[in-house]
């Protein structure tokens, strides 16, 4: 294999990588919160809500 193939594999490898994690984090039900966002902001207010 010369340089530039490497260098291709590489760069491949690494969108394939973030693709794939991006899929994972929209998929992850951990960090759905209900928002857009995924931060779990609201499923932090309807913890909130339910102590009071």
């Amino acid at each position: 294999m010369d340089a530039q193939q490497i260098i291709i594999l590489v760069l491949f490898l690494a969108a394939a990588g973030y693709i794939a994690w991006r899929a994972w984090k929209a998929f992850d039900s951990k960090n759905s919160g209900g928002c857009a966002k995924g931060c779990g902001c609201a499923a932090d207010k309807a913890a909130v809500n339910v102590k009071r």
